[in-house]
């Protein structure tokens, strides 16, 4: 066998190890950022080392070719007339790459943040060059084209740093309503994790068919969130019941026909 083939095939090998290690030790680098810096986001830092990896894979490939003999040059401008080839063909998984791209850049949502985009909501758990991957409250695994995330309507529920939360009581019209607002505005002040700035709203809204509703609308951390709002509507329920303040409920008038 000829050396200078020996050699080329040496060198080819090295340069694909090379290629691998170095894509893999480049991305795990670009990985730990976020933990040197905490201005650096963990989603933009996956984001940037899956790139990376797979350009460095790219180039060590393309160098390997040329040990043999192969013109780049000719082999990459036959690559680009298979590439728009093949861009005509997937132009729908460019344009999610495209989206990602964009997803990235503008962060309109971050990694651990709860969201509702194209007709899904849970936690956001990474976005990868062509998909989002969410994660629901019952931990099931949802990934969604970064296309449809981008051009849906995002709702990101973890953005700001706190949360209002608005319930509606209704109470009979027999019922003692400055006894009822007492009872709500005692509830919200008995706990701290609700803010008193800005000032709860506690007020009649609205006179229902068969209720007087109440309107309570109360700010604190978006943390808190979920488990005053549960425990709220409990305590009013318990409280109206120990106060003899009823909630009505909906009747059915049954009139039965002889035929």
């Amino acid at each position: 066998m000829d050396e200078q083939v020996i050699m080329n095939a040496l060198l080819a090998l090295g340069t694909a190890i090379g290629g691998i290690w170095l894509s893999g030790f480049v991305s795990k680098r670009i990985l730990k950022l976020p933990e040197q810096n905490d201005k650096f986001d963990p989603m933009l830092a996956r984001f940037i080392a899956s790139v990376t990896r797979w350009a460095i894979l790219v180039f060590a490939g393309i160098f390997v070719l040329g040990t043999f003999g192969i013109q780049t040059t000719s082999l990459a401008a036959a690559i680009g007339s298979v590439g728009i080839a093949i861009g005509l063909a997937l132009q729908g998984t460019l344009g999610h790459l495209a989206a990602g791209v964009m997803l990235v850049v503008f962060r309109p949502f971050n990694l651990g943040q709860f969201i509702e985009v194209a007709g899904h909501s849970g936690t956001v758990k990474q976005i990868t060059l062509f998909t989002t991957e969410l994660a629901t409250p019952d931990n099931v695994q949802i990934i969604i084209p970064n296309g449809d995330v981008w051009s849906s309507s995002i709702i990101n529920y973890s953005a700001h740093d706190t949360r209002r939360v608005d319930l509606v009581f209704g109470v009979s019209y027999d019922s003692d309503l400055k006894k009822t607002e007492e009872i709500l505005n005692g509830l919200i002040a008995a706990d701290d994790r609700f803010k008193k700035d800005p000032e709860p709203f506690v007020k009649v809204t609205n006179l229902g068919d068969s209720s007087v509703d109440f309107t309570v609308r109360v700010w604190c951390d978006a943390p808190d969130y979920w488990d005053l709002k549960f425990q709220l509507t409990r305590q009013a329920k318990e409280a109206f019941d120990t106060a003899g303040i009823d909630i009505p409920f909906p009747t059915q008038l049954q009139i039965n026909r002889e035929v």
